[in-house]
C-alpha cells in the first residue's frame, strides 16, 4: 500500500510569491501537487474548473460546507467571494501518496496545522515596495485605490498573522532562487523529522 502524502502550508501576502514558489517545487519534485481551492469567484482569463480552482455557485459552495467536502474556508469581503479547501480533492493527492502544497490564508494554516501535522511557512517579502513592483508588474491596469488597498492588506498580513507559521522564508526582490532554495531546504529538513 502507498504511504499516504504530506502536506506544506506556503502562504504569502498578495505579491508575495507563494504560487511562484509553489509552481517551482511542483516543477522540481514529482511527488508534489497543489491543492486547487473552491471559490465562488467568475474564472479569469483562461483559468479552468478543476485545474484553477473548483468554481462553486454560493449555494453549491454552502451546501458542500454542510456535506464536510469544504473543511475551512474565508470570506474575502472586497471581492464578494468565498475561498476553502475542498476535501475531495486533498484526500485524493494524499491518498495517492502525493504531498500536497496548500496557499490558504492564516485562518487555513492553522486548520491544516492543527488536523494535519502541515509544515507551515510564511513567505515575507523584503518590503512593501517590492510587493508594490510585483502588483504592478502582474496587472499594469491595476487602479491606484486597490493598490493601496491589496499593499494596506499586505502590511496588516505580515504584522499580524506571519507569527502563526512555522517558518518565514524573505523573497527579496530579484532573489526569487533564494527564497525557493530555502524553501526547499525547510521541507527536506522537516519531512526527514516526520520520516
Amino acid at each position: 500500500m502507498k504511504k499516504s502524502g504530506k502536506i506544506v502550508v506556503i502562504a504569502a501576502p498578495t505579491g508575495g510569491g507563494e504560487s511562484t514558489i509553489t509552481n517551482e517545487i511542483i516543477r522540481r519534485f514529482p511527488s508534489f501537487r497543489r491543492l486547487v481551492t473552491a471559490t465562488t469567484r467568475k474564472p479569469r482569463n483562461k483559468e479552468k474548473d478543476g485545474i484553477d480552482y473548483y468554481f462553486l455557485s454560493k449555494k453549491k459552495f454552502k451546501a458542500e460546507i454542510r456535506k464536510g467536502n469544504i473543511v475551512e474556508h474565508t470570506y474575502v469581503k472586497n471581492r464578494q467571494a468565498y475561498y476553502g479547501s475542498y476535501k475531495p480533492d486533498l484526500e485524493k493527492k494524499l491518498k495517492h501518496g502525493h504531498n500536497v502544497i496548500i496557499n490558504p490564508d492564516a485562518v487555513g494554516a492553522k486548520y491544516y496545522k492543527k488536523n494535519y501535522q502541515a509544515i507551515t511557512i510564511f513567505i515575507k517579502p523584503d518590503s512593501l515596495e517590492s510587493i508594490k513592483k510585483r502588483l504592478i508588474a502582474r496587472d499594469c491596469d491595476i487602479k491606484p485605490t486597490e493598490l493601496r488597498r491589496r499593499l494596506k492588506n499586505a502590511a496588516s498580513e505580515i504584522k499580524n498573522e506571519s507569527r502563526f507559521y512555522d517558518f518565514i522564508v524573505i523573497n527579496r526582490q530579484e532573489k526569487l532562487d533564494q527564497a525557493i532554495s530555502k524553501v526547499i531546504e525547510v521541507i527536506r529538513r522537516e519531512f526527514a523529522k516526520k520520516g
